[in-house]
């Protein structure tokens, strides 16, 4: 198992962000994590990273329990993929310094913890998600779109058995959306062990490898399994509390309010 959550709950100043959540992730699955704001998505994902410990129930990260291995070797396993990061490296530093970043898990580049071939590893990587011509550019002149698929690439870097992104997709435009998607697909694809765990608000953000999906609302899990159990009008409908309805096409989402006599 990826990840096993067994009654996991997080509580913070009395309140309960995560209530008894049970879910496992396998070698090879691709989660989306879906539901209102509020819902307690970016608290899954922490617990799921080996970021946080619940505060009742248990969590088994990548064979280990939390509580009982030290965190800092389970996250050494973990990509993450956060564009809050992004925002934050200096704009003068070079994607291929922030892709060479992730070998090491830190935010500086550590010339001397990396191996010989590291730097021509990240080059490939970036090469695979479509941004091997920015390499050497400063960052602060690339797009949105870009820096989203720079972090992938840097992700990417540890050959992590999983892989975890917090909203990727959040506030690009339609062109960077789908690069992103498809690299995303294209990543899925070219390593058959890896899992991925996704958080988003929105459907059309869901890149085709997805195999699985879990809906929160308030904490709780509303269903979780395969996208054509779960992504159906009446779950989605109980998840975020109005009356939807959703269409697949070619392996992607799209979702929209129902429409009812006052607003027809």
């Amino acid at each position: 198992m990826v990840v096993e959550l067994e009654g996991a709950t997080v509580r913070r100043a009395g309140r309960e962000i995560l209530a008894g959540v049970d879910w496992t992730v396998r070698a090879g699955e691709h989660w989306a994590i879906l539901g209102p704001n509020g819902s307690g998505k970016t608290t899954l994902l922490r617990l799921a990273s080996a970021q946080i410990h619940p505060s009742s129930g248990t969590a088994t990260i990548l064979g280990g329990r939390m509580g009982r291995v030290p965190v800092h070797e389970l996250r050494a396993r973990i990509g993450l993929v956060e564009p809050a990061f992004g925002r934050a490296v200096l704009p003068a530093r070079t994607p291929l310094h922030l892709v060479l970043s992730g070998a090491t898990g830190t935010l500086a580049t550590l010339a001397d913890r990396l191996a010989p071939d590291d730097e021509a590893h990240a080059r490939r990587l970036l090469d695979e998600v479509g941004a091997g011509g920015l390499a050497d550019r400063a960052i602060g002149t690339c797009s949105e779109g870009e820096r989203a698929r720079i972090l992938l690439a840097r992700a990417l870097m540890l050959d992590a058995p999983l892989l975890v992104l917090d909203e990727p997709a959040g506030g690009l435009d339609l062109p960077g959306r789908e690069l992103l998607l498809d690299a995303l697909a294209r990543a899925a694809a070219a390593r058959p062990g890896l899992a991925t765990i996704t958080a988003t608000h929105h459907l059309e953000e869901l890149p085709v490898s997805t195999t699985h999906a879990l809906l929160l609302r308030a904490g709780r899990v509303v269903a979780a399994g395969t996208p054509d159990a779960v992504l159906t009008n009446s779950l989605l409908s109980d998840c975020f509390g109005l009356a939807l309805h959703v269409e697949r096409l070619d392996g992607r989402y799209l979702v929209r309010a129902e429409k009812t006599p006052e607003n027809a």
